[in-house]
């Protein structure tokens, strides 16, 4: 389930974002926790290994190899690497966020423009949408596995009324080796030629708009399966990955606090607890986790797209659109503007402070006192002015 927080932070107010931090749903917390315990258990074994088990000969050979790995491991590029890989990760994301099918340019040009309040006209229109509705959800069980759970076979999308028993057997009597969302498509298009030519679709024009309209939704369509089919290649995921676990592998030897009686350069200090090594895991390792959540939006994570609830929410608001909604008018009545030359919507107390006058330029205070202190005629002339064009208009303003 997609993880909202945007009314938390509609005000940035004195630890208005401190507050998120205390959040556990779809943290960093939540998303990390396993692999930060394996490393802080790791680390320690590795400490007490050291103070209390090895001998000295032993010693002087693990604080070799522990300054030789923190000496090198600054060399993996981590930030640059896992930098661009997270770049590229969250702007396919939001990409792929961009091109989700929704049907509601569609089901406003049907409702318009297929005509017939009778139950034949009533039909047609349902039927369209139905189409457009079974199209996205053919899309949707290819890519989420959340929607192929829900409708594992074609069997549950006929008893979920997305599709019938008779185009049931026409879909699958097509014999094609390629994904078929396409079908519904053909018979969107060939069912509104048809309305066309009885005259349920009185203009060729608005045939044309409603093909339009349903190609671009099934470029949507197809824009997603294309997302699901090339990723980004494997070998730079691979990289990102072994660049990041090897080097905090390199950092449970090489940060630990060595004996400060050897004088070792950088190890005055015995703090027991690498703090800003822990910090660095944090940052850097829950940078990889982000990109590993987000590279397919589509699967059971706390940020994944809820294509279930967007299927749903498409079905019933499009039919509601095409059927009850259809020439379905409220009376029209004068407005409370309806005498008003300037119409100014009222303000609750609440809101009072958001009743400010209109900007008019930068320049129009550039009449300033030192200015109509040097030339007094053309300060007189300026207040006229302003009095007249600026100050009246604001006068009329009204708040409650």
């Amino acid at each position: 389930m997609t993880v909202t927080y945007s009314s938390k932070v509609a005000n940035a107010t004195f630890f208005s974002f401190h507050r998120l931090l205390l959040r556990w749903k779809g943290s960093i917390y939540k998303l990390l926790y396993r692999e930060f315990i394996l490393f802080v258990l790791l680390y320690t074994t590795l400490s007490l290994v050291y103070r209390l088990v090895l001998y000295d000969d032993q010693k002087r050979l693990f604080e070799k190899l522990s300054m030789y790995c923190d000496k090198y491991a600054e060399q993996i590029p981590v930030t640059f690497v896992l930098g661009f890989y997270v770049t590229l990760v969250v702007n396919r994301w939001w990409n792929q966020f961009v091109n989700l099918p929704w049907p509601d340019r569609l089901m406003f040009h049907i409702s318009s423009c297929v005509k017939g309040k009778d139950e034949y006209g009533r039909l047609l229109r349902r039927t369209l949408v139905r189409y457009v509705n079974l199209t996205s959800l053919l899309i949707f069980r290819s890519v989420s596995t959340a929607v192929c759970k829900r409708f594992p076979t074609m069997e549950h999308v006929v008893e979920a009324g997305f599709m019938t028993p008779e185009e049931r057997k026409v879909f699958e009597n097509i014999r094609s080796p390629h994904l078929k969302y396409w079908i519904p498509v053909v018979w969107f298009s060939n069912l509104a030629s048809k309305a066309r030519q009885e005259g349920r679709i009185q203009d060729s024009i608005d045939l044309q708009n409603i093909l339009n309209e349903m190609n671009l939704f099934r470029t949507w369509c197809a824009t997603l399966f294309g997302y699901d089919w090339v990723g980004i290649p494997l070998v730079y995921t691979q990289v990102v990955t072994l660049a990041v676990y090897t080097f905090f592998f390199a950092c449970l030897i090489g940060r630990q606090f060595l004996d400060p009686a050897r004088k070792y350069a950088g190890h005055e200090l015995d703090l027991y607890v690498p703090v800003f090594t822990l910090l660095q895991f944090f940052f850097y390792s829950g940078w990889l986790k982000v990109a590993e959540q987000l590279i397919n939006p589509f699967g059971e994570d706390d940020d994944d797209f809820e294509a279930n609830w967007i299927i749903d929410r498409n079905l019933q608001v499009s039919l509601l659109a095409v059927d009850e909604m259809h020439m379905n008018l409220p009376h029209m009545t004068k407005d409370m503007y309806w005498n008003d030359s300037e119409a100014r919507p009222p303000y609750t107390l609440a809101a009072a402070d958001y009743c400010i006058p209109s900007f008019l330029g930068s320049t129009t205070d550039m009449g300033d006192s030192r200015q109509r202190q040097q030339d007094p005629i053309f300060a007189l002339r300026q207040e006229s002015v302003i009095q007249r064009v600026f100050l009246l208009p604001l006068v009329s303003s009204r708040c409650w």
